[in-house]
């Protein structure tokens, strides 16, 4: 095995690992949440479906592409090369919507209750639950199409392309029919409007947490700081959050369009794009549990007992 080979299988075993860590450990904290019978927070049901989708990405991207970058080549039979592109743009899909609904709800939140958004703030909660089931039920079906576009082994048409990803092919059809048509059309149309949802969320939280420091600033005078507050750790957090979703979204966008528009691409830059896809899921447990004070509560209550002595 090359030395290149063996570094870039490190790297994705490292990236998956650590994805897979980050997104488990936030699942056991809300289970723990659950069994302990503590309350829950109106963002934390989006935040759990939002952990099950980058733990989809990561086990049907993460775990082949190490695979296959440590050596084991083309290793998934046909179907599993359907069920695992299928998987994991479902995964990727969901994880877009919920980033985007938790931006949406938060920004609903910490909106003052003398504005417009005052009727929308009480009736919100009630409808997160079936918009996060509707995600998954609208992305399982549109992406129905993705397992037409790959294959086991390579095609030797004029009319295709493929790209290696190194266990499976993904193949570019040069026919453009009515169907696929209106089949990237919806695609296009889901991903411009999630993205432009949490352009505004993100904008009207700045804006509100502005006002609100102007405000604070004012009654208290600017030498006395005020402490920042569980929504506005929650904002922050996921404002930090979206602006990770967004770049990380742009970069891997961009890698994608190269790898349709290059004849045979070359395979650093199928594992560079891999590894971008791989980024998001990977380190948004950490910034949202960096942020919630539970979990800082909880880390440090077991910190204080495994150091307590027998």
């Amino acid at each position: 095995m090359a030395t290149r080979d063996l570094t870039m299988g490190m790297i994705f075993l490292s990236q998956t690992l650590t994805g897979i860590l980050g997104n488990f450990s936030l699942l056991s904290h809300y289970l723990y949440l659950y069994f302990t019978r503590c309350k829950f927070r109106s963002t934390d049901l989006i935040i759990k479906h939002l952990t099950v989708a980058n733990c989809l990405v990561i086990l049907s991207r993460g775990v082949p592409q190490t695979m296959a970058a440590l050596g084991m080549k083309h290793f998934l039979s046909d179907i599993g090369c359907k069920l695992v592109f299928y998987v994991h743009r479902v995964g990727r899909d969901v994880s877009t919507g919920s980033t985007c609904l938790l931006s949406i709800s938060q920004a609903i939140t910490i909106s003052p209750r003398n504005t417009r958004w005052a009727e929308l703030k009480a009736k919100a909660p009630k409808y997160i639950g079936f918009s996060v089931v509707l995600f998954w039920m609208v992305n399982l079906i549109l992406n129905v199409m993705v397992p037409v576009h790959v294959t086991e082994n390579g095609s030797d048409k004029n009319m295709t392309r493929e790209v290696d990803y190194g266990y499976c092919y993904s193949v570019i059809s040069y026919r453009f029919t009515v169907y696929g048509a209106v089949y990237v059309a919806l695609v296009l149309f889901r991903d411009i409007f999630f993205v432009g949802l949490l352009m505004w969320a993100s904008s009207s939280m700045v804006v509100i947490l502005y006002r609100h420091k102007q405000q604070v600033q004012y009654i208290h005078g600017t030498n006395i700081p005020s402490r920042s507050s569980p929504e506005s750790r929650a904002t922050h957090s996921i404002l930090i959050l979206v602006s990770t979703f967004v770049s990380l979204c742009t970069l891997s966008s961009l890698f994608h369009i190269f790898l349709i528009v290059l004849n045979n691409p070359s395979i650093w830059l199928v594992n560079t794009s891999a590894l971008i896809a791989g980024s998001f899921p990977t380190v948004s447990p950490y910034i949202l549990m960096s942020h919630d004070s539970r979990v800082l509560r909880l880390i440090f209550t077991f910190s204080r007992y495994t150091e307590s002595p027998v």
